[in-house]
């Protein structure tokens, strides 16, 4: 988790941060209007933990296939 926390504040410091937050209240500013607040809440909710999960499980292809050995019968994946 510090790996990921100090690669994303790397970028930042090499890109617009500006830019990034802007669109991302803007998108939330849009959420809330449409939605409401608890409906927007689930979706925030649920997109950071399909982020967090999609980053530990891809971030080695060793651990996504131990991921699909444990839901799949083993050597029928592959």
């Amino acid at each position: 988790m510090e790996r990921f926390l100090s690669k994303l504040f790397e970028k930042m410091r090499n890109s617009k941060a500006g830019t990034l937050f802007a669109f991302f209240f803007f998108v939330t500013g849009v959420l809330l209007c449409i939605f409401g607040f608890f409906k927007t809440l689930f979706i925030i909710l649920f997109t950071a933990v399909g982020f967090f999960v999609g980053s530990f499980l891809f971030s080695d292809t060793s651990k996504f296939k131990k991921f699909l050995d444990r839901i799949l019968p083993p050597g029928r994946v592959r």
